[in-house]
């Protein structure tokens, strides 16, 4: 027999959750743990609102079915909270094999750190996995637009599929030849939809944020060249493309060593730090400067991990490590550079605001130039919205 204790707001999710519905918690609000409390009341378990505990044990259960990301499923975190409520026979996996699950039928599935946006082999797997099986997904951020919500939608049965979504809600025009959804119709239909599925998580954290602006330069002279002359610098060679200006761009902008010399100063404050990067010419610079600092690292090629010393530095690529982990250790994180994707940034600032986490104050220290780009990345960010290239290069 087991007893699990929620907290409130865990609580009151559980109890409005339902088959097909979003559990959407900020990051680090406990999503696992009250989705596992849902699963084990479907199986088994009681739920006792006066001691704000489920208990019991399971009985006959359905198969568990958990994807998440890679990071997460290769940290054993599922696991861990699995064992809390004696689920053993558990199957976690990545997004990247969902395709494999595709013929399941009867089970439970839990879609951890949403992954179904668009309309591409991942959401259609999914879709396939919803209509034979019970299922809940977690997120953070469950859509920034309408089109986000088409696979969800469809799984639940609103839409017999995508092409039906876009006849009767979408209005699409022509941009450059290309068919493009221009604005969407009877979006009351829309919003009665999404709350039907939308379970949310409203948490009180008990840690306060603290956005530090890190002035840096760059060299303007450099800049200019790429900019103007559309010049590729390192190469000396002629750009070619819009995606190659506004990575040269920002070369140009997040290699200046003044970058470097902004993190001592931290790293005497805080002793521990996780740093956010983008690029491998970011990584190769960081190595170099915290060669006498003991260093991990997470990203495409090395999944190492936090340091067990008194002084460290964690370099993490924000599209290998943005979500799916955790650290308790420290109260900083250093943005190096800004991701282009508001999800992404929101999703790393929150690997260190847990609720066991014994710091009340938070820091997050945003290096940034005056640069052009960097200023419209950050506004961009700041509206909410992710940056995009085309716009920034058509100005």
């Amino acid at each position: 027999m087991r007893t699990i204790e929620l907290y409130e707001h865990q609580l009151s999710a559980v109890k409005k959750m339902h088959n097909g519905c979003i559990l959407c918690g900020g990051v680090g609000t406990g999503k696992s743990r009250t989705s596992l409390a849902y699963y084990a009341i479907q199986n088994g378990f009681k739920l006792d609102e006066v001691r704000s505990v489920v208990r019991g044990a399971l009985s006959s259960p359905r198969r568990l079915v958990i994807i998440t990301t890679a990071k997460k499923r290769d940290s054993k975190e599922w696991l861990e909270e699995c064992a809390r409520f004696d689920i053993i026979e558990v199957d976690i996996d990545s997004w990247n094999n969902i395709k494999k699950y595709s013929n399941l039928f009867n089970c439970f599935f839990i879609f951890d750190e949403q992954r179904v946006v668009g309309y591409g082999a991942w959401s259609k797997a999914f879709i396939k996995i919803a209509k034979r099986n019970k299922w809940i997904l977690l997120s953070a951020t469950p859509g920034d637009s309408w089109s986000d919500y088409i696979p969800v939608f469809v799984a639940n049965g609103f839409y017999r599929n995508k092409t039906e979504f876009i006849r009767r809600h979408a209005v699409i025009t022509n941009y450059g030849g290309y068919p493009k959804i221009d604005r969407y119709i009877d979006t009351g239909e829309l919003i009665k939809h999404r709350l039907d599925i939308l379970v949310t998580m409203p948490y009180k954290r008990k840690t306060t944020p603290h956005y530090i602006q890190v002035g840096c330069v760059y060299d303007k002279v450099l800049y200019k060249t790429i900019w103007r002359d559309r010049w590729n610098p390192y190469e000396d060679k002629p750009i070619e493309e819009g995606g190659e200006l506004c990575y040269l761009l920002r070369k140009c902008v997040n290699s200046d060593t003044s970058r470097l010399e902004a993190l001592c100063p931290i790293l005497k404050k805080h002793h521990k730090l996780i740093i956010f990067y983008n690029h491998t010419y970011e990584l190769v610079m960081l190595r170099e400067y915290f060669e006498d600092v003991e260093v991990g690292e997470w990203n495409g090629e090395k999944h190492e991990e936090i340091p067990k010393t008194d002084e460290w530095v964690y370099l993490v690529q924000y599209s290998a490590g943005c979500e799916g982990w955790n650290c308790t250790e420290t109260d900083a994180i250093v943005f190096y550079s800004q991701s282009y994707s508001y999800r992404m940034t929101i999703q790393a600032a929150g690997r260190i605001d847990r609720m066991n986490t014994p710091f009340s104050d938070l820091y997050y220290y945003k290096l940034k130039s005056t640069a052009p780009i960097d200023l419209a990345i950050a506004r961009a960010l700041n509206n909410k919205k992710n940056f995009n290239e085309r716009a920034f290069i058509a100005k």
